[in-house]
């Protein structure tokens, strides 16, 4: 099927969308700073405050097949503006908590929100983009969501250190109902590939979002207490165990919730990868950062939140490059440069913790990873069809998440005994794992990475 003719607002939808996909991200890291003063106002406790951040990733990452194949099935324009007004509710809800319980419920409704629009909004950019538009497009997308992270920390610290915690949430409000508001009008009808079979595999959306969410909670739960845990361990085989029930039932349902082939095409399964070691890499700066700032350094919020605005100009300016070249170059040269550039920057603050030294190479380590973004979204969902791109994005957004809570995993146990005393040897620690992981990517990255020709393939139909 030919790709839909190009839309006369596709540029202003994108930015719309960007902005949405920004809250999103937003709310990954804008809590983290912020956590503080949540802690003494609602009086929570260390496992409350925990969840206070992985129940939103867990919610997110769990649910995001389900939201993708939902966008398939029912159009990506409806489910992406139901996404956006069940995210914008959660979001008053959880500026209005005053108990850890009501914060945590607030904080899964908004992962439940967040699982509906980023798959679909996505999808939207894909169906209304083509050719190198849709390069430099998903160019703006990677940079918006890239240094949508940083910009949290800076934007946490500034709403804390001013009108208070709640604003962190309450922001959301008003720009999520101008937007949905906005977008219901100069979004285009849905697409007629947008109907779908008219069944939702219900079977398989449990299989999926139980063992994607336990093996997100065994990555949380292996950051809390330990890798090599039997909790670790049970949820981990749970995961696999229901992987595997779920790939079966795939080929044996009349309207799966989707292709198990496309997990395996080289585009996709690369772009997976990609997102992951970028997002990994991401949160690892972000977590190992405002602990050292905030803890080591003794920093307010809004001082540790202006310290990474380089990081979001860092990231940002990657991603746009990225956007720009991917279409003449292809995806392998930009993929091995920005892991390579992402290594560099990390092992700086790995020989030198002096707060310029790890100002200067966090960012640089940015540019790397806003890079990786945009090489991950092109590379992934370049060579799908229209009717699949729903799923893919659904793919892509699971494996983001799948690197957030991996980077936040492995660098707070590397970095524990940083977090809980007063020596830099685990956040030294912490940056060198990342760096070391960063450089190992380099060479898978290479191996796997489609290069131009694969870039330059139609999109089938």
């Amino acid at each position: 099927m030919n790709p839909p003719p190009a839309h006369p607002a596709r540029w202003r939808v994108l930015g719309l969308l960007g902005v949405a996909q920004l809250m999103l991200i937003l709310d990954v890291t804008v809590v983290a700073i912020a956590l503080p003063h949540i802690e003494t106002d609602l009086g929570l406790s260390r496992e409350a405050l925990t969840w206070t951040v992985s129940a939103y990733t867990l919610t997110f990452g769990g649910l995001m097949l389900l939201g993708g194949r939902i966008a398939d099935l029912a159009g990506a324009k409806p489910v992406m503006l139901t996404g956006l007004l069940v995210f914008t509710g959660a979001s008053l809800a959880a500026g209005l908590a005053e108990t850890a319980a009501m914060l945590v419920g607030a904080r899964i409704a908004q992962g439940v929100g967040a699982a509906l629009l980023s798959p679909s909004a996505l999808s939207l950019v894909v169906a209304l983009f083509d050719g190198e538009e849709r390069n430099k497009a998903l160019g703006v997308w990677s940079a918006l969501g890239g240094g949508g992270a940083a910009l949290g920390v800076l934007l946490g610290g500034l709403l804390t250190a001013g009108p208070g915690w709640s604003w962190v949430f309450y922001v959301n409000v008003p720009i999520g109902v101008a937007i949905a508001a906005v977008l219901a009008v100069i979004v285009p009808k849905p697409l007629p590939w947008a109907a779908g079979r008219p069944r939702v595999d219900l079977l398989g959306a449990f299989l999926v979002t139980a063992s994607t969410a336990s093996l997100i909670y065994a990555l949380i739960a292996a950051g809390e207490g330990g890798w090599l845990t039997s909790r670790t361990g049970w949820l981990v085989l749970a995961a696999v165990v229901g992987y595997v029930l779920f790939v079966g039932w795939q080929r044996r349902a009349r309207s799966p919730l989707m292709d198990v082939r496309l997990l395996v095409r080289r585009p996709v399964a690369t772009g997976a990868f990609l997102i992951l070691m970028a997002t990994a890499l991401m949160i690892a700066v972000f977590f190992l950062g405002t602990f050292y700032f905030q803890q080591a350094q003794g920093y307010g919020a809004l001082h540790t939140g202006l310290l990474f605005l380089p990081v979001a100009v860092a990231t940002m300016l990657g991603a746009n490059l990225t956007g720009r070249v991917i279409g003449r170059w292809g995806g392998r040269a930009p993929a091995v440069a920005g892991l390579a550039v992402a290594a560099l920057g990390l092992a700086v603050p790995a020989v030198s913790m002096r707060p310029a030294v790890v100002v200067v190479g966090v960012s640089i380590a940015a540019a790397g990873t806003g890079a990786l973004f945009v090489v991950a979204s092109a590379t992934a969902l370049g060579q799908v069809a229209p009717q699949e791109a729903g799923i893919a994005s659904g793919i892509v957004s699971t494996f983001h998440e799948f690197g957030a809570s991996l980077g936040a995993a492995v660098v707070s146990s590397v970095a524990a005994a940083s977090l809980t005393g007063n020596t830099l040897s685990g956040f030294a620690g912490g940056f060198t794992v990342a760096a070391a992981a960063a450089a190992a990517g380099v060479a898978v990255a290479a191996l796997v990475t489609p290069g131009r020709s694969r870039q330059e393939d139609p999109v089938p139909s």
